[in-house]
């Protein structure tokens, strides 16, 4: 088994970003969300952001900006008529692939469709309520893992491009760091500071 993490590992970019900014021309009030996506991005992309900083950030904005769309699968239909084209070129989907990632189940689910992968564990937001129920970060990727495949479960091979996935990387058999289409084997003795 195989276990990818998605943004800028098979997806060139943050999803959720390039989410973002599509939904602008949905409703462009949503823009006043820009400053604390860039501020918890970049902080992100650093491994500068804990997993309780994100999700209080998350748990924060989600409703507000969710709720600002009328048709959200429809919009994130037409966000992978026109990002599919950013599936990195190494990615060849395999039956049993597992994506694991901190994007969002409302544009995964379809993006996943698409690339005909069945398995993702991802963060995910109530379709009713349009609450965070579980941000999919760090250390709890693994917690994720074990709890969908069993305590034994270990995956053959882990793909990432951020050192904040290090639990999951040293978890699996293993590890791979991606940058770009460069994909590179991680030892898991190497200490990070």
């Amino acid at each position: 088994m195989r276990a990818l993490d998605f943004d800028n590992t098979i997806y060139d970019g943050e999803s959720p970003l390039d989410f973002y900014l599509f939904s602008i021309r949905y409703n462009p009030r949503v823009l006043r969300f820009i400053a604390p996506v860039i501020f918890h991005l970049v902080r992100y992309r650093r491994s500068r952001s804990s997993r309780a900083d994100i999700e209080r950030a998350i748990r924060r904005y989600i409703h507000a900006y969710l709720t600002s769309f009328d048709d959200i699968p429809a919009m994130v239909s037409a966000f992978w008529d026109t990002h599919m084209h950013k599936i990195r070129p190494w990615y060849e989907p395999r039956p049993d692939d597992v994506i694991m990632t901190a994007s969002f189940n409302y544009t995964m689910e379809e993006v996943m469709r698409r690339l005909g992968v069945t398995r993702c564990i991802c963060s995910t937001v109530d379709y009713d309520t349009l609450e965070l129920i579980h941000l999919n970060f760090g250390d709890n990727k693994v917690k994720a893992f074990k709890e969908t495949y069993g305590e034994d479960a270990v995956p053959d091979e882990f793909y990432t491009d951020n050192l904040v996935d290090l639990p999951m990387l040293r978890y699996a058999r293993k590890g791979f760091l991606v940058h770009g289409n460069d994909v590179r084997p991680f030892d898991p003795r190497t200490r990070i500071e």
